[in-house]
């Protein structure tokens, strides 16, 4: 059993070769490097897409927050590449890379120690997207120099002795997208800097393109030093170009070596960055919230100009009272229970009337019975006939009205209003002949 062990443990560091490797990187510039398969010691490839690599902080699953790795289909290796911040300078990093070999899967180890210089970060930066490059591009030196050499030549003179590029990120990773088509370039965003003060010229720049910063993206601009840039391969989006910085003394040297310099320098930031930790409090120390004084100020404010206003009311409707008087109304309520005491007294009147009429002619609901008398002088002779009778309208005449205008006719009982209407005369239906002429 202890043989087996033996032999799994020599096959397990034959098989995992582990190397190691030392590089820095210094505070606000852009550090970059190619993980190649050279770095493990495998020299042949057989077939494209062999060796894969994992980069990760030693002891951790994933790398700083600082750092990015991508791999290139294009170069087919892996770039780690970052801006260092200024809470990593004067540490040292060890970075694991695992690298897989997908011929025969063998997996080799290396390390890399990388020491993070201090330096002043420039505060002087352009930034600028460049859209027929991808990210993997400015990993080459060649075009990075091209870059530099045209803002330290023509562009930003003053920045000849420091320029440097202190950003660089795919577009896609910053909220870009995709081109339609994949033979399209992502596009880059590259940020330079320096501790020059901005040139003339690069003010001009500035003044030219401001009118498009409101504009998502604009390839098809041009401006007057377009041909700086594309002779030398990059094409920019001007909507993306801007000056950020404020203008720099010159007695400020980034460069200074002074090693104490740099601890006093340390030293105060780790001070500021501890006095700047938030610090919990106990619960018995946290402020209570009083809600009856503050319910009390939602209704105080409230309730005073509501009775500032009812006391001006008062004021008005008693001290200018005599303004209000009407004489026609004083008479209209002074006269009021007069006019009631005659309409009640003419309405007793009415219903005396009414009911003497009904106790001289009462009416039946089933024959009424009427008075008729001859209108012969000297014989006062009366009968009662029904007015159901059909020959009482026609026998009596004296139930002719005396109206022109009115179809009923008034009784001649001495009683003035009295009346019965008439029933129409019978229906004499006549012949027709051939023709439909009445005959």
């Amino acid at each position: 059993m202890q043989l087996i062990i033996l032999i799994v443990a020599c096959l397990a560091i034959h098989g995992v070769q582990s190397f190691k490797l030392k590089l820095q990187a210094n505070v606000g510039e852009l550090f970059n490097y190619k993980i190649e398969p050279q770095l493990f010691n495998w020299t042949h490839q057989v077939i494209s897409e062999q060796f894969r690599y994992r980069p990760s902080l030693q002891h951790y699953p994933d790398l700083p927050s600082w750092m990015r790795y991508m791999y290139s289909h294009e170069y087919h290796a892996g770039f780690l590449y970052g801006t260092p911040p200024i809470s990593a300078a004067g540490k040292t990093l060890n970075l694991d890379v695992v690298a897989l070999n997908r011929q025969n899967y063998e997996t080799r180890q290396s390390v890399i120690s990388m020491f993070v210089a201090h330096k002043f970060v420039a505060p002087n930066v352009v930034q600028m997207k460049i859209d027929n490059l991808n990210w993997v591009h400015l990993m080459d030196p060649g075009r990075v120099e091209n870059l530099r050499n045209i803002f330290r030549k023509d562009l930003w003179p003053g920045s000849k002795e420091d320029l440097s590029v202190v950003f660089m990120e795919s577009a896609v990773n910053m909220g870009g997208r995709l081109p339609l088509r994949p033979q399209q370039r992502e596009g880059v965003i590259v940020h330079v800097g320096s501790f020059a003060q901005f040139s003339p010229r690069l003010k001009q720049l500035q003044e030219e393109v401001r009118p498009l910063y409101k504009l998502p993206t604009c390839t098809y601009k041009r401006t007057s030093v377009q041909k700086i840039f594309e002779n030398v391969g990059f094409k920019l989006d001007w909507c993306a170009f801007k000056m950020v910085g404020i203008e720099t003394p010159t007695e400020v040297l980034y460069h200074n070596n002074d090693a104490k310099h740099k601890q006093h320098q340390l030293t105060e930031e780790q001070q500021q960055r501890r006095n700047d930790r938030w610090l919990g409090i106990p619960r018995e120390d946290v402020p209570m919230r009083n809600y009856i004084d503050e319910f009390a100020f939602a209704f105080a404010i409230p309730g005073m100009i509501l009775a500032v206003l009812l006391g001006m009311l008062s004021a008005v409707l008693c001290f200018q009272h005599h303004k209000f008087y009407d004489p026609h109304s004083e008479f209209f309520f002074d006269n009021i229970f007069h006019l009631c005491e005659e309409s009640c007294a003419k309405s007793e009147s009415v219903s005396d009337d009414d009911s003497s009429l009904h106790m001289d002619y009462p009416m039946s609901s089933t024959v009424q019975m009427v008075q008729c008398s001859d209108t012969k002088p000297m014989q006062p002779v009366t009968t009662l006939k029904s007015l159901k009778d059909p020959n009482f309208l026609l026998d009596n005449t004296s139930l002719r009205s005396q109206s022109p205008n009115n179809s009923l006719y008034q009784l001649d009982s001495g009683v003035a209003g009295i009346y019965a209407r008439p029933k129409p005369p019978p229906y004499k239906g006549g012949t027709l002949g051939r023709n439909g002429v009445d005959i």
